[in-house]
């Protein structure tokens, strides 16, 4: 195959501070080439250069064996470069057809025509979205399929899917890769940029690794193993530290019931759901997308409504109690962190001590106090951002300049400077690295050993069955089984799931 993309010593800095280190990468006809490292490794920002998004500060491309330079994503478009983002860039308040379309109307098209054009093409990939839907009314995994399918649509030579299967159900991984393998087959060539090593090992022809900037690694893809990418990725081994199963020796004994969730209903999403929580233990909720587990959490914290009529109650502390806004539910002590942490979880244009500062505000406003202290909030940034290793190229970064690993570790910080009783995690080792699994993992450990309750919510089994006292399986809008880690396998949990 020959070359169909060339970066020739490329790279990037941030008020000059480099980001990425004189980098070579090669993409060749109708590959599949898988681009590997830790959060802030340099990964997303070589992606956007390809893209379009961002401009290097050194270094020359090669599109075709022509010098190619693309100072907006819409030119990388034309040049045939398409980017499916690790955040959604969909428009909100339009259908999904429309965003599928968004760029590319004719001046006269029946809305019913792009419709049916629309459902017609989303059935093609197996993508089962209502292109009627807005997309604000979208969960996550549907999100990304629209994000997927419009790359696809605008028939580009190069796709760069930036972490595509973070989002989606086991069956809708199994048709993702096999769309991958549609398209290289018409010779397509694909960047797949993942924090999932066995997806990259599986997928991928050749693998690129890169650590803090800096290219270590490209070779084929069976010359790699998991252990191998990791020990590239991180200069170290983590193979037995992450996801090792527990034995019923190593599960905290439960506190006092400090949450308990009776015939909890919302429409067809929670269904009678009867179930409760435990101080000083970390409850997992697994279940399929659908299945109502992340619906239940976000009732429990104040963030959508329960049923007015026959919706069930929830005790919170053996009180009744029916949240009406987040900002009741921080009061008494429950912070949800958020699956979705660009749209819901910091402000991106805020620095770090500012998106901090910002979740204690949201604790002292429901106190009658919400006076900013400039010196309060330098001590909390640079308390939290220690305590919790935030990686930063500078004192006074913005959010949107970290990577996807820190911003989940501010998200985190900023829930827990609101000191609460029960914490909610929703996917919160979603699209990031290994390194900053491990550290996610101790940090919610921690809070479970110093007596908090903790719910986890999670697609992946390995870190339910990993981090779990108790495993409450969700199927149809309620809890179906509860195991413990001594009985739970994932065979098994799966099967609850699913049948």
């Amino acid at each position: 195959m020959s070359a169909l993309f060339e970066m020739q010593g490329i790279t990037k800095e941030y008020r000059g501070v480099p980001v990425v280190k004189n980098v070579d990468f090669t993409l060749l006809e109708g590959e599949v080439h898988a681009l590997l490292g830790e959060n802030g490794a340099g990964k997303s920002t070589l992606s956007k250069i390809m893209g379009g998004v961002v401009q290097p500060t050194a270094g020359a491309m090669l599109f075709d064996g022509r010098p190619a330079s693309f100072p907006t994503p819409a030119i990388a478009r034309r040049n045939g470069v398409a980017m499916v983002f690790q955040e959604t860039t969909l428009v909100p308040s339009m259908t999904v057809a429309q965003n599928l379309y968004l760029g590319d109307e004719r001046l006269l098209s029946r809305l019913r025509g792009v419709y049916i054009s629309a459902q017609q093409f989303l059935q093609s990939l197996n993508f089962h979205v209502d292109p009627t839907a807005t997309v604000a009314s979208l969960g996550a995994a549907k999100k990304q399929m629209v994000e997927i399918a419009r790359a696809v649509r605008q028939k580009a030579k190069i796709i760069i899917f930036d972490e595509p299967t973070a989002a989606l159900t086991p069956e809708e991984k199994h048709h993702f890769f096999a769309l991958v393998e549609r398209l290289k087959s018409r010779g397509v060539s694909i960047v797949f940029i993942s924090h999932a090593i066995e997806e990259a090992l599986a997928i991928a022809d050749r693998i690129t690794i890169l650590r803090d900037g800096e290219h270590i690694a490209t070779d084929a893809a069976g010359a790699f193993d998991r252990d191998k990418i990791i020990r590239a990725m991180v200069g170290r081994s983590l193979s037995g530290e992450l996801y090792t199963h527990r034995g019923q020796e190593q599960v905290r004994s439960p506190g006092r019931r400090l949450l308990s969730v009776q015939d909890l209903t919302m429409g067809n999403a929670v269904r009678n759901n009867s179930f409760s929580v435990y101080e000083g233990q970390i409850t997992g909720l697994f279940g399929l997308v659908g299945s109502g587990r992340s619906e239940t959490a976000r009732i429990v914290a104040g963030i959508i409504k329960r049923d007015f009529f026959h919706g069930g109650e929830v005790r919170f502390e053996e009180r009744s109690v029916r949240y009406g806004t987040p900002a009741s539910a921080v009061s008494d002590g429950i912070v949800y962190v958020t699956e979705d942490r660009k749209q819901e979880g910091f402000f991106e244009t805020m620095s770090i001590g500012d998106n901090l500062y910002a979740g204690l505000l949201a604790k002292n406003l429901n106190s009658g106090g919400a006076l900013v202290n400039m010196a309060e909030m330098r001590a909390l940034a640079d308390s939290w951002t220690r305590t919790l290793n935030i990686r930063a190229t500078h004192k006074n970064a913005r959010a949107v300049e970290l990577s996807g690993g820190n911003q989940q570790k501010l998200v985190i910080g900023k829930a827990l400077l609101q000191k609460p009783k029960l914490v909610i995690f929703d996917e919160p080792t979603r699209g990031v690295d290994v390194g900053a699994i491990g550290e996610i993992h101790n940090f919610i450990n921690r809070l479970a050993d110093d007596g908090l309750a903790v719910i986890m919510i999670s697609s992946y089994l390995p870190e339910i069955v990993n981090l779990s006292d108790r495993i409450l399986v969700f199927r149809q809008g309620r809890v179906v089984e509860e195991f413990t880690p001594g009985d739970a396998t994932e065979e098994r949990i799966m099967y609850a799931a699913v049948h």
